[in-house]
């Protein structure tokens, strides 16, 4: 088997084209990649290097050998990943979620250090592979998964309402729907993840003005009387507190109802069931 320094060697002076740079480019001796180019020729068996006066050139052998040893290097170093976070999920439970409220309640000061969050929300379409991959060992989704190696549990559902100035007509309701909110303009925080997908589709004709800071929406609604969205979840993050005089309406629509459920691979039950058991507790 070829060393993975020689092939290192090989895939560098194919970019660099000279001793010189190759040997700077990897920290050595020119001599060193010199001994180096000769012990791979012998490894092969063929001839990889055209040797001119103060020059050497790969030959077409010696190309296509530069292209494989790339490959093989990338493969090595995607085999050293995909160990490495396989073993980091068996220490440290990394979470994601399709939209904030999980997060919200998971993120308390109780939160057991072992849990670590991800602050950007993923696609629905990418929590089969980014589990299997070991690139989270908890994802919650507003779906239940059952395969053959991952597996769902209920959680909670998470509610959305709306926060109306007080004196608006709608106000006095005890709740809202999705069409009565129609043509209103709305301060939202960009980061709500699919609950984003939900209000632009249900309110096809509202106004969003989105904000991507937190201390920016929380201005906006403390100095303005623009509605904004909150849910049942809201109540747990002090940064979404509303502390105003508008009226929290909940939405009556089916789609103003998202159950949540955490996905996870069988094989980690155990190590995700007590966080599990943790959020369920919590939810509101």
């Amino acid at each position: 088997m070829i060393e993975n320094y020689l092939l290192e060697e090989l895939v560098t002076f194919a970019k660099y084209k000279t001793l010189a740079a190759t040997a700077q480019n990897l920290s050595v001796t020119q001599p060193t990649v010199t001994r180096g180019m000769q012990k791979l020729e012998a490894e092969f068996g063929v001839k990889l290097f055209n040797r001119q006066p103060n020059r050497l050139v790969l030959t077409k052998t010696g190309q296509l050998a530069a292209q494989e040893a790339e490959k093989i290097l990338n493969q090595n170093q995607q085999m050293i990943l995909t160990v490495r976070k396989f073993d980091n999920s068996q220490k440290v439970v990394k979470v994601a979620s399709i939209a904030p409220g999980p997060m919200i309640v998971l993120n308390q000061p109780t939160l057991p250090k072992i849990i670590q969050l991800n602050n950007d929300f993923i696609h629905q379409n990418t929590i089969i592979d980014n589990l299997k991959q070991h690139n989270f060992s908890l994802i919650f989704t507003n779906q239940e998964i059952m395969t053959s190696e991952i597996e769902s549990r209920y959680i909670g559902t998470e509610k959305l309402s709306v926060n109306l100035d007080k004196f608006t007509y709608l106000a006095n309701q005890a709740s809202v729907t999705f069409k009565e909110l129609q043509g209103t303009s709305f301060v939202v925080l960009t980061d709500i993840g699919v609950w984003k997908q939900i209000i632009q589709q249900e309110i096809p004709d509202a106004k969003f003005l989105y904000q991507n800071q937190v201390d920016s929406f929380t201005e906006i609604t403390k100095y303005s009387s623009f509605p904004y969205f909150s849910t049942n979840l809201s109540k747990i993050d002090s940064t979404h507190q509303n502390t105003d005089n508008r009226v929290n309406l909940p939405i009556s629509d089916e789609q103003a109802q998202m159950p949540f459920f955490a996905s996870y691979l069988k094989e980690q039950r155990q190590l995700v069931q007590p966080i599990i058991r943790q959020l369920s507790a919590s939810w509101l």
